[in-house]
């Protein structure tokens, strides 16, 4: 049995919205290494853009002196970007749906981060300790098998 190679990649950095450029290029890079057209490295890059931004703003309230980690996977089927943060949590089952005709219609920055990250991935997974941490995990898969669409 042919067994399946699994890289992992790993960036710790400061949570600081200057370090979203870094962090972006970081998964740019990895994205295009693991074969992506551009069109999903675009997806993948922005999806980890979202998430980062919201650990920075929420968890994280601007506090540049803790940091993000962010481990990338990758194998023969799939990316897998799993990212950390300390920070106190939140419920899931309280973040309203996101009205987008009202974002539309106000041109309102933010709040579309997770819809957007589950629009773009194929999964989007939370594993959340209270006052622990916080683990995101965004799945692309390389073909239409195993994934959402």
């Amino acid at each position: 049995m042919k067994q399946t190679v699994k890289k992992k990649y790993r960036l710790k950095i400061s949570a600081a919205t200057e370090n979203l450029e870094i962090i972006r290029d970081f998964i740019n890079r990895l994205a295009k290494k693991a074969g992506f057209n551009d069109e999903q490295v675009d997806q993948i890059e922005l999806s980890v853009d979202e998430a980062c931004t919201n650990v920075i703003k929420h968890a994280y309230k601007y506090d540049a002196r803790k940091m993000i980690e962010i481990d990338v996977f990758i194998d023969p089927e799939k990316i897998e970007i799993m990212i950390t943060d300390r920070g106190n949590g939140f419920d899931l089952s309280k973040l309203a749906k996101p009205k987008l005709d009202e974002f539309i219609k106000h041109a309102r920055p933010g709040g579309l981060g997770i819809h957007l990250m589950k629009k773009l991935m194929d999964k989007v997974k939370f594993n959340i300790e209270p006052g622990k941490k916080t683990q995101v995990s965004l799945i692309k898969y390389r073909s239409q098998k195993g994934s959402k669409k």
